[in-house]
């Protein structure tokens, strides 16, 4: 095992963060109790496992968060097919990403938190697992981890990588370290042209481009489920406001109820982006005059029921395909940045977006282009967005055929990023 150079910042990092991982237990146990860890698998954390390695080469891929781990979705899915011989080993940084991989990973894929980024954690969960090859996506780069994987031969690549101009200034501070940290890369396929100008800079090996955001099947729909909303609906419009924030529902709500006042009869869906938010945004709505039902609270769908509040995870898909109109979250304040909308587009959804989206921007623009999904600069704006969407069908359906189409069209890169991914595999 060849051990990597470390610049002077790469020796300081390992040094502090093995100075303070022996705290990691207990600050573990206080995440734990506020929800921000699972309390039962918190040894994963610290690179350890219960689960036992099966036999053969294992090929590890992470995300650390819910929308990085789905976007691994259609790569598990192109592995297996290819390569049914591979052990594939899934690793995530949240509660919320475990719970959604737990409904939709493929049998047979392991999923294990990932280990905090300090050298015993890594020395553990390497030790473990033994991954020939190591796929990261979009912005993970841990340097214990990193480097410790390559010291063992670890084949790494970053996929969808993605660096914001911000980012790119505070690595410039240390282009020694950022060049030595991303030259430990086999493969980098940035997302954008702007993250791959920010990469070569800071002197990554870049190559063509691949969002996986952009590529992916449709989420699963519950039909008995679908069958119950509409029951519910009896006839009436169904707007959807998908992974919603704080400051959103309200806002989201009352132009609902500005559209719907003259118009259709209609309900609303909330799905907040973190259910455990559930109860917060019912008392929210409540407090507009929507009778509200939960559904993490077993809440019956009552006719006298205006709004349901969706506080689950995995269900998206049964919504989606019932909805009249989509709202999608955290594009209506500041600091979000938006939502990838090709789930949603890739059911047909009639999408509308608020103009704060610049985590998907490009996607936006694209959509926008072909009158695939719709913009809506302020409230008023939704609420006149929506009150013609649910009183022209017609337009609704053409604005979800043109988001489907737009979807489809994304997952031509997957297959020049797995040509490029095979010689990375173990034999």
């Amino acid at each position: 095992m060849s051990r990597t150079p470390r610049t002077l910042p790469l020796a300081l990092y390992a040094a502090a963060t093995g100075f303070l991982e022996p705290l990691a237990p207990a600050l573990l146990r206080r995440r734990a109790r506020i929800g921000k860890e699972d309390a039962g698998r918190a040894i994963e954390r610290l690179g350890r496992s219960v689960t036992t390695r099966p036999s053969g080469g294992l090929v590890w891929l992470h995300g650390v968060s819910v929308g990085e781990s789905l976007s691994l979705l259609p790569l598990i899915e192109a592995l297996r097919s290819r390569r049914p011989d591979l052990v594939l080993l899934v690793t995530s940084g949240t509660v919320t990403s475990a719970e959604v991989l737990a409904k939709r990973l493929p049998p047979g894929v392991i999923h294990q938190f990932a280990p905090i980024d300090a050298p015993g954690a890594a020395r553990h969960f390497l030790d473990h697992w033994r991954p020939a090859t190591a796929l990261l996506v979009e912005s993970e780069l841990w340097p214990n981890l990193i480097l410790a994987a390559k010291d063992r031969g670890v084949r790494l690549a970053l996929l969808s990588a993605r660096m914001t101009e911000t980012s790119a200034q505070g690595w410039s501070r240390a282009p020694v370290t950022a060049s030595a940290l991303l030259k430990a890369f086999d493969l980098v396929l940035p997302q954008d042209a702007a993250t791959e100008e920010r990469l070569a800079r800071l002197g990554a090996r870049v190559g063509p481009h691949l969002n996986l955001k952009l590529v992916g099947e449709a989420p699963p729909v519950d039909d008995a489920l679908a069958g119950a909303v509409k029951a519910w609906a009896g006839g009436r419009k169904i707007v959807l406001a998908a992974s919603t924030h704080p400051g959103e529902e309200t806002l989201i709500a009352e132009a609902f109820l500005a559209a719907t006042r003259e118009g259709p009869a209609a309900v609303l869906v909330v799905a907040p982006r973190h259910p455990d938010r559930g109860p917060q945004v019912a008392a929210e709505l409540q407090r507009l005059g929507l009778p509200v039902a939960r559904r993490a609270g077993g809440e019956a769908l009552e006719a006298a029921t205006t709004a349901y509040v969706v506080d689950t995870l995995g269900e998206l898909g049964a919504f989606y395909t019932t909805a009249d109109a989509v709202v999608m979250g955290g594009s209506f304040i500041d600091g979000i940045g938006g939502h990838n909308p090709l789930e949603a587009a890739r059911m047909k959804a009639a999408i509308v977006t608020g103009p704060h989206v610049f985590n998907a921007r490009d996607i936006y623009a694209g959509m926008f282009a072909e009158t695939a999904a719709i913009e809506a600069l302020d409230p008023p704006d939704l609420a006149r967005h929506l009150r013609g969407l649910l009183d022209s069908p017609q337009m609704a359906r053409g604005l979800g055929k043109a988001a489907a189409l737009y979807a489809e069209r994304q997952g031509a890169a997957m297959e020049t990023a797995l040509t490029l991914i095979e010689p990375l595999l173990p034999a």
